[in-house]
């Protein structure tokens, strides 16, 4: 039974997974406004949502390359290998197989925490919501004084995404640990 609610929560995983990677983890949008004796003038200096897919694609264009790469093991290559393992261990038919590949996918699955450690570093980034900066200066110019301020603005968003990677997250974990539990009490 619990082998079976495994296999099942290991799918469930992977449709957690796929919107996880493709749709939005968060969204960054970064406006400044200047003020010039009550003339405002106002521009978005960034305005971007990111997917997993997308972190990794821009970081690569950026020659990021070391860091795209190890959130692309990480968090994308890491989970397709653990549910393909679960899923072969869960047709075979032999028991020493079957034990010897969920006693590698629970020895994957201690990498597992670098999907949280990527969850974590989205979480930072979310931790600038709301930042407001204003700077007031006095300019003067061919003797009139004028009133300049300054002041930026970052905004960010938690997307959908961000929901089902942490889903994937968890699922995956407990379907790890039922199916470790399941060969444990089969022997």
């Amino acid at each position: 039974m619990l082998k079976h609610l495994s296999f099942f929560l290991s799918i469930l995983a992977i449709a957690l997974f796929i919107p996880g990677i493709i749709l939005p983890m968060f969204s960054l949008n970064m406006d400044v406004l200047a003020q010039i004796s009550g003339a405002n003038l106002s521009s978005s200096i960034i305005d971007k949502e990111l997917s997993l897919l997308g972190t990794v694609d821009e970081l690569w264009q950026h020659n990021r390359i070391l860091v795209a790469i190890l959130i692309f093991t990480f968090s994308i290559t890491v989970p397709v290998i653990k549910t393909v393992l679960i899923t072969v261990a869960y047709f075979i038919k032999s028991a020493i197989t079957e034990q010897k590949i969920i006693s590698l996918v629970n020895a994957i699955g201690k990498w597992s925490m670098a999907d949280v450690f990527v969850v974590a570093i989205f979480l930072a980034i979310m931790s600038t919501n709301h930042a407001e900066t204003a700077t007031n200066q006095q300019v003067a110019i061919f003797g009139f004084k004028l009133d300049l301020i300054i002041s930026s603005e970052t905004l960010s968003n938690v997307g959908a995404g961000f929901y089902y990677f942490v889903g994937y997250c968890l699922v995956s974990l407990m379907a790890s640990q039922l199916y470790q539990r399941a060969i444990s009490n089969n022997k």
